[in-house]
């Protein structure tokens, strides 16, 4: 068989978990057997890596926000690149295009299809919709996950939940989904080249200090400013604890704020977008998440790979990789002060979180990315025998 080529779509390059996965993933699959290209949207912290990669294609008009004349740009943008990759490879190659995250999953899907495209894979890395949103918003982007579903070969999901979800909505079928984990370098997070006394004095952190770090986008979904608040109350309970929050985003001015009113800037450090999450990890005693709704947030295998115990809200995937009183503690979207008592537990009780950190270093196997590059592998070879090609 032919070369198989792959055309990765994502919205924007921005340091999160389906961004890293989705160069990880065209930089490390069997170049003897796929031959990759990315198409992105421009900016983003990891858009200048991206540069360095080859076959990178630009699609100025694919950003987040809904701007229907940009999307349509957007649109004619990403069938133009297609139709320029196709010409410029073997037409005996098997195609598949694969789309990542909300927009691109919408948009590039339907650019695979006005291509001719016979494999068109989306990755569900959660949804774009959510209980949140006013209703007839979230019932629109529903209709169109819908409609477009139509056109999808096949879909990959991070999580079950995820799956049960999309099933339950009438988006997927389990016959058509294909449930591969979002990996993390796992040996990188169980074997850091820094100390915890090295990283804690770059921050101005007493060594004997305990951490209590939380680790994403500064945007409503991850609800930053109940992490502050709760940070509060622990403060209250342990108050020699510093905290960390790692992330950037439109929330971060509030969540200054929050801070300041709180009278709790000496103990609080805003980190911004980080990429030696594995030293980060070094340094936290325990790593929480407030999340209001997920996929499947990779920095929880990622803290399970570091031997970090986790207080984390009970969505979506989130409970497949914490165990409620295995190796963390869920609590419920909102619950800050059940995100308080928890992690005060721990820190009070240092034996207990060291167990649970154990277990889930133990357990943090199926994370691992390159089994999750090889699933992909398998799941584009699969899908190329059954095809006829372009």
């Amino acid at each position: 068989m032919s070369t198989v080529k792959v055309i990765h779509i994502i919205t924007k390059l921005e340091l999160g978990g389906a961004q890293q996965n989705t160069l990880f993933t065209v930089s490390h699959l069997n170049a003897e057997k796929f031959q990759t290209f990315l198409i992105a949207g421009k900016g983003g912290e990891l858009f200048e890596k991206a540069q360095t990669l080859k076959n990178v294609f630009v699609a100025p008009d694919l950003i987040r926000q809904i701007r229907l004349i940009r999307d349509i740009k957007a649109l004619v943008q990403l069938t133009g690149i297609i139709k320029k990759i196709k010409q410029l490879t073997p037409k005996s190659a098997p195609l598949i295009v694969h789309t990542h995250s909300s927009k691109a999953g919408i948009l590039g899907r339907w650019a695979a299809k006005f291509s001719g495209v016979p494999i068109i894979i989306h990755s569900i890395h959660g949804f774009g919709f959510n209980d949140y949103q006013h209703f007839l918003v979230r019932n629109f982007f529903i209709l169109l996950e819908k409609i477009t579903a139509r056109i999808t070969t096949t879909f990959i999901a991070v999580s079950r939940a995820n799956i049960e979800q999309g099933e339950r909505l009438g988006i997927i079928s389990r016959t058509n989904t294909r449930l591969i984990r979002s990996g993390i370098d796992i040996a990188g997070f169980q074997a850091s080249d820094q100390t915890e006394s090295s990283v804690k004095a770059s921050l101005g952190i007493p060594v004997g200090a305990p951490v209590v770090s939380m680790i994403a986008c500064l945007k409503p979904q991850k609800a930053p400013l109940d992490f502050i608040r709760a940070c509060q109350q622990i403060r209250n309970q342990i108050p020699d604890a510093h905290f960390l929050l790692v992330g950037d985003g439109i929330l971060r001015s509030a969540a200054q704020k929050e801070v300041a009113q709180r009278s709790m800037q000496e103990c609080f450090h805003f980190l911004g977008w980080r990429t030696d999450i594995p030293a980060i990890m070094q340094a936290t005693t325990v790593l929480a998440l407030t999340s209001l709704w997920e996929g499947l947030p990779k920095v929880l295998p990622q803290a399970m790979a570091a031997g970090i115990p986790i207080v984390a809200t009970k969505v979506d995937g989130s409970p497949e990789a914490v165990k409620d009183g295995f190796n963390g503690f869920l609590v419920n979207p909102g619950d800050i002060q059940g995100i308080a008592e928890k992690v005060t537990f721990l820190l009070q009780n240092p034996r207990h979180a060291l167990e649970m950190g154990k277990k889930g270093n133990q357990n943090v196997g199926e994370f691992d990315i390159h089994h999750m590059v090889k699933a992909q592998e398998e799941l584009y070879d699969e899908l190329s025998m059954n095809s006829g090609g372009t």
